[in-house]
């Protein structure tokens, strides 16, 4: 059976992307979450300095946090500026956290953050995915088709 393709969200300009996600797990269900942020870090964000390789997303009493995504401090920013790897909130709808809570408890399901990206107003969002940890075979074969698109690809601009 073939999976759905997931859901595009308006996109202007990306902070900063997971691109081992895709290759990790299998993404079943996405999501747009608002992010709290703290003075400096917009402004951090805007500079293009995220990265949220090793982040991953928990609920914690009813509340959605991104944990371990770092956010350096900003280079002009006074002793006010933020911590780097702190817990963020999450804003999302009652239902959503639910629906999230429930994949987390009952499937064993992971809440991973695939991209950091501004959208056409200016607010900090979020694409969070609840996926599935992939084993070795699958990877072996995620590889493999890539590879292949790639052959077909450069066969068929030869070949006209």
């Amino acid at each position: 059976m073939a999976r759905p393709k997931p859901v595009t969200f308006d996109k202007h300009r990306v902070a900063a992307d997971n691109r081992r996600a895709k290759f990790d797990y299998h993404v079943e269900e996405t999501f747009e979450a608002g992010l709290a942020l703290q003075g400096t870090e917009v402004k951090a964000l805007r500079a293009g300095e995220a990265s949220i390789k090793e982040s991953y997303a928990e609920v914690r009493n009813g509340e959605v946090w991104l944990v371990n995504a770092n956010i350096p401090e900003y280079s002009h920013g006074n002793r006010l500026n933020h911590e780097p790897r702190r817990p963020r909130k999450l804003l999302l709808r009652t239902r959503e956290i639910d629906k999230m809570f429930g994949a987390v408890e009952r499937k064993g399901m992971t809440l991973v953050p695939l991209s950091v990206y501004f959208n056409r107003t200016g607010r900090a969002k979020v694409e969070l995915a609840l996926a599935k940890g992939k084993q070795a075979h699958d990877k072996r074969q995620t590889v493999k088709d890539r590879d292949w698109k790639r052959d077909k690809a450069r066969l068929m601009r030869e070949r006209g």
